[in-house]
């Protein structure tokens, strides 16, 4: 009896405990709560060493950006931005779809709803609407410039481009429709697409700068768009063979003819505003064609100015889209990862390693050994491979190779900013700080990366400044 009557003792004495804390919780004197759940519900870190945060989002991530001072998130039928310090939710709201226009110093943050014409632009620390606009069913963002069509019935169309914190048109421009795929944001145009990279976000570099010249597909016909004065350079129609691009500043026409059970491809290169041919080459499979007949169903791969296609003796190559160069041409057996206006990630022939390559020099860079099945990009700020076996995430200066962040990690490379970089994993997201970054030295004699002011463009349109080094391959977009 005295035995059960202890036992009684003690569970009066752990109920009145209860009762006790629940009582200063419920009149808010002390509240445990918070951070036993958080203890509860806290996650095993993503890499090693550890991130700087570490942070569950509300749903699996669609795309990240670094925006300034902000990480916005897109999720399915939401976006929300965190802080980049701390990783702490700054703010939260429903939205079918979500892009960033602006650079690290002006960035913007544009939502709307699917199938529902109009869009906010938000700003990216406090969520404040700084733009609305009621009427736009599209929209294309950049690091300096927003574009959005409007249209008054299917055939009656406006282009308008926007600085991305402005209030007002830079210019309009008509134009007879927009296809019913150019709809919400970044619609396709005709132009590149990048090299696929297993773990490494397509995104990953964030907005980049408006090209100088568009190419909208309207009808069948190619509408090619000066983004620096809005005016309307040429309305073309493809012909049988051709499959037409805007890349470099140039209209290409590619042609891809079946011959001999094979297919032969030549480049033409045009001047938009007077159709003139500027180059051509003829043999370089830019793969934009299938194996059925030729048909040409892809744009070429490639990156801002350039363009990559394989020889006739099976090397892959760089071409200058301006005008035709042939910036880079690989050894037997190696494969280009990922080029930029500047550089090219090739991994070599015996597969051991991946190679940093100067374009127009071919001169080698760097070289870091690399397992076989290594996926690379390049950003403005840094290199990332993603490799297997062990698994690992490694961050380089795109110039001299040398390490930024080295990761013991499954995780995708998400973004990455001039200081660090976001990786991933389910709904985890972390930040990642750059060694020789803003609040970690750098080594003696080591640079720090480039701030904003070192992002390679396109060159200056619609009167906003560009940096130095935005002249293209052979300074062809700049003045003078």
């Amino acid at each position: 009896m005295a035995k059960a009557g202890g036992l009684g003792g003690w569970r009066g004495g752990l109920l009145l405990a209860l009762i006790v804390v629940v009582a200063l919780a419920v009149t808010g004197v002390w509240n445990p709560f918070p951070a036993v759940w958080t203890w509860v519900d806290r996650s095993e870190p993503i890499s090693e060493p550890d991130v700087v945060w570490q942070q569950r989002v509300g749903g699996t991530p669609r795309s990240v950006t670094i925006a300034g001072d902000a990480v916005v998130v897109e999720q399915r039928t939401r976006v929300e931005a965190r802080s980049l310090a701390t990783g702490t939710q700054l703010w939260e709201r429903k939205a079918d779809w979500a892009a960033v226009a602006g650079g690290g110093r002006d960035p913007v943050v544009v939502v709307g709803k699917l199938l529902v014409k109009g869009y906010e632009v938000l700003d990216p620390t406090t969520g404040a609407t700084r733009r609305r606009s009621g009427d736009a069913v599209a929209v294309w963002t950049y690091r300096n410039m927003l574009l959005d069509a409007r249209c008054v019935d299917a055939t009656d169309c406006t282009l308008s481009a926007w600085d991305p914190r402005g209030t007002a048109p830079l210019w309009t421009a008509f134009v007879p429709g927009v296809r019913s795929g150019l709809l919400g944001d970044n619609p396709g145009l005709l132009g590149t697409r990048r090299l696929d990279a297993v773990r490494i976000d397509e995104e990953v570099a964030g907005p980049e700068p408006v090209p100088p010249l568009l190419g909208f597909p309207i009808d069948g016909r190619v509408h090619v768009l000066d983004t620096a004065t809005g005016r309307v350079l040429q309305n073309v129609e493809p012909g049988r063979d051709e499959r037409l691009s805007v890349v470099g500043g140039r209209l290409l026409r590619i042609t891809a003819r079946s011959q001999d059970g094979a297919c032969y491809f030549a480049i033409s290169g045009r001047d938009p505003a007077t159709g003139r041919e500027t180059w051509q080459r003829a043999g370089i499979n830019l793969r934009t064609a299938d194996n059925a007949g030729c048909a040409q169903r892809e744009d070429p791969h490639g990156a801002r100015n350039v363009l990559i296609g394989v020889s006739p003796d099976a090397r892959e190559a760089v071409l200058d889209g301006y005008d035709g160069r042939l910036l880079l041409v690989t050894s037997a057996g190696e494969r280009l990862l990922a080029v930029d206006d500047r550089y090219a990630l090739v991994r070599s022939a015996d597969k051991s390693a991946v190679v940093g390559r100067e374009l127009g020099t071919g001169r080698v860079r760097w070289s870091r050994p690399a397992g076989a099945k290594a996926g690379a990009a390049l950003t403005p700020y840094a290199a990332v491979l993603a490799d297997e076996k062990p698994s690992r995430l490694v961050a380089l200066d795109p110039r001299t190779g040398r390490e930024l962040a080295t990761l013991r990690t499954s995780a995708n490379a998400l973004a990455v900013g001039p200081q660090g970089m976001i990786i991933g994993e389910g709904r985890e997201i972390g930040y990642v700080r750059f060694g020789g970054s803003a609040g970690v030295p750098a080594p003696p004699g080591v640079p720090a990366p480039p701030g904003d002011a070192g992002v390679p463009g396109p060159g200056s349109t619609a009167g906003v400044p560009a940096p130095e080094d935005s002249c293209g391959p052979k300074r062809e977009l700049c003045p003078g």
